[in-house]
């Protein structure tokens, strides 16, 4: 028998566009971290921005016409997913400065959360960003697998 401790296992933030991806493929990367946040291989957080942000997406129904989930059905995954996050609170605003205003605040989560890594299908969004944080990794969903070994 194979036993899991759940402080072992790696503490990620999952940038919106993988969560989309995963609700819009019946397979591929995205819908693999998902799978690994379920079976328990990551431990995602989220805190107030993000978690906004997931809910806000996730309520439009014009992106989601070729999803095989409807609003309810999508809600309902929304929950699960949360179910196996960890809240976390960030007290701190590091403004690292990226490309994307919008994605600050991830690395802001990351930070305060004490996550190994960010994924996210856009990483050269990151790149350039005025603070480094060498601890957090920047992974694309193709790459999860790989760092996980």
């Amino acid at each position: 028998m194979r036993y899991h401790l759940k402080w072992m296992v790696p503490r990620v933030v999952i940038d919106t566009n993988v969560l989309v991806g995963a609700l819009l493929s019946p397979s591929g990367h995205n819908r693999s971290v998902v799978r690994a946040c379920f079976e328990e291989h990551v431990r995602p957080i989220v805190g107030e921005t993000l978690f906004h942000e997931y809910e806000d997406v996730l309520d439009r129904s014009a992106m989601f016409q070729k999803s095989p989930l409807s609003a309810v059905e999508r809600l309902r995954f929304f929950e699960a997913f949360l179910s196996v996050c960890d809240w976390t609170q960030v007290y701190y605003s590091w403004r690292p400065n990226l490309r994307d205003e919008g994605d600050n605040h991830l690395i802001e989560l990351a930070v305060a959360g004490g996550a190994a890594m960010i994924i996210t299908n856009n990483v050269r969004d990151f790149h350039g960003s005025d603070l480094r944080f060498p601890s957090i990794k920047l992974v694309e969903p193709g790459q999860l697998r790989k760092e996980l070994k």
